[in-house]
């Protein structure tokens, strides 16, 4: 029988069980004992936040990760967010991936401005007199490597705090940094 979790991930670990390099790392299984076998379903970089789906089921793990389930991220970004940013989010930007230019697909993006509670603070980013930051929204089905922070430099934004609240249909609920849910199964709708 397969189990599947819910895991708010906090910053600072990796998205693996296993670390081969030398450095000392923290990883999910320190964060609860999940069985033997549980693999993460996509990846936060250690940076990130936020939603991560595990499970032990290879197969929902292909389903999860293919290109038509919706993957959501808030970003902080420094500065404020603009309404012209937010078009060329949606309609894609020139970014770099395996040192080719790459133009993103339409997405959505939107505008934060109430954050869920189960955000919470999270780390300190920076002193308020280095300038405003903001809360946007992008909504993905791609997800190449930090696409989300390279998108957010791209319209002149960088990425201060990145965390995914949504994969499909599975939200974060109300999970705090580091805390875990089983669930019977992961219900994810795909968009059309």
């Amino acid at each position: 029988m397969h189990r599947h979790f819910l895991l708010h991930k906090p910053h600072g670990y990796l998205s693996q069980f296993i670390y081969e390099k030398k450095r000392s790392k923290k990883k999910l299984g320190e964060l609860f004992p999940f069985p033997d076998g549980t693999m993460a379903i996509g990846r936060l970089d250690e940076d990130s936040e936020g939603l991560l789906l595990l499970t032990t089921d290879g197969m929902m793990s292909e389903l999860v990760r293919s290109k038509t389930v919706e993957k959501e991220y808030f970003a902080q970004v420094d500065g404020i967010v603009t309404q012209e940013a937010i078009e060329q989010l949606k309609n894609g930007v020139e970014i770099g991936f395996k040192g080719i230019r790459y133009t993103t697909k339409e997405c959505k993006a939107r505008i934060i401005t109430d954050l869920p509670d189960c955000i919470g603070e999270g780390r300190r980013i920076r002193d308020e007199r280095h300038g405003p930051t903001s809360w946007l929204s992008i909504t993905l089905t791609e997800g190449k490597f930090r696409q989300v922070r390279k998108m957010t430099a791209a319209v002149g934004l960088p990425t201060l705090r990145l965390i995914r609240v949504r994969v499909g249909t599975i939200d974060l609920h109300d999970l705090k940094a580091g805390e875990v849910l089983e669930v019977s199964d992961f219900q994810v709708a795909v968009s059309s």
